[in-house]
């Protein structure tokens, strides 16, 4: 059988350019679809709470938000398939097996993650501004930065708890190892408050949150290597 041939770099920027589209047209329909469930959707994530809106289109960007982001959630099987069918071709066996076995902890972690910020950290946060509210300083919130808020809360919770998996994936192609993690404690704390601070609205509270259960996935993290770690051993003694 004749080998294939090698694909020049204009194939390989035709075959990016298509997965660009193919993961575009995933997410505008995704939201469009999203989009006809924008209000029981926005409800929910008010939770009784009254919004209002201060110019006229923010009304309706505030749905196109809300639907944007769940568009994003629920297609995001879809666009890793294609970017994992995308990759595969270029990777070896047991990089596959690694590959794949990543994507279903993904969608793991990032549920756990959007749910401890639903239930823990945004109640929290919202309790702890609230808190400053009297007869003179009303809460009253804007459509725009209300949803804004909750987007960003949920994503970005949703984004961090990968870190365990980014470790564990380092750790099982051999770029990484738990005794440069753990050396590293004192530049990662640095990093992780620097990320909190990029991903989560900007205040001191939600970067805390935010900060916290980062270093507490950090030492998971570390702990997930060490298993990986000893794995290679004793495959390698048994060989």
């Amino acid at each position: 059988m004749a080998k294939a041939k090698p694909m020049s770099l204009i194939d390989h920027l035709n075959e990016l350019r298509r997965l660009v589209l193919a993961i575009v047209i995933i997410l505008v329909i995704a939201t469009i679809v999203c989009f006809v469930y924008a209000g029981p959707m926005l409800e929910y994530l008010t939770q009784g709470m009254t919004l209002i809106y201060i110019r006229p289109p923010e009304a309706m960007m505030a749905y196109i938000r809300v639907a944007f982001t769940a568009g994003l959630a629920i297609s995001s099987p879809l666009i890793f398939y294609q970017i994992i069918a995308f990759l595969l071709p270029a990777l070896k066996k047991k990089e596959k097996r690694v590959l794949l076995a990543a994507v279903f902890l993904m969608f793991i972690l990032f549920a756990a993650g959007v749910i401890f910020a639903w239930l823990v950290a945004f109640p929290f946060a919202i309790n702890f501004f609230d808190g400053f509210a009297s007869q003179q300083l009303m809460p009253y919130y804007t459509a725009s930065e209300y949803v804004g808020f909750v987007s960003g809360f949920l994503l970005g919770f949703g984004l961090v708890f990968q870190l365990p998996l980014l470790f564990w994936i380092l750790g099982a192609l051999g770029l990484i190892s738990a005794k440069f993690l753990r050396a590293s404690r004192k530049y990662a704390l640095i990093v992780i408050l620097i990320i909190a601070a990029i991903i989560t609205p900007p205040d001191v509270v939600s970067q805390v949150l935010m900060g916290i259960p980062m270093l507490g996935l950090y030492e998971l993290g570390i702990i997930l290597v060490a298993m990986t770690e000893r794995n290679k051993k004793r495959r390698l003694e048994e060989s």
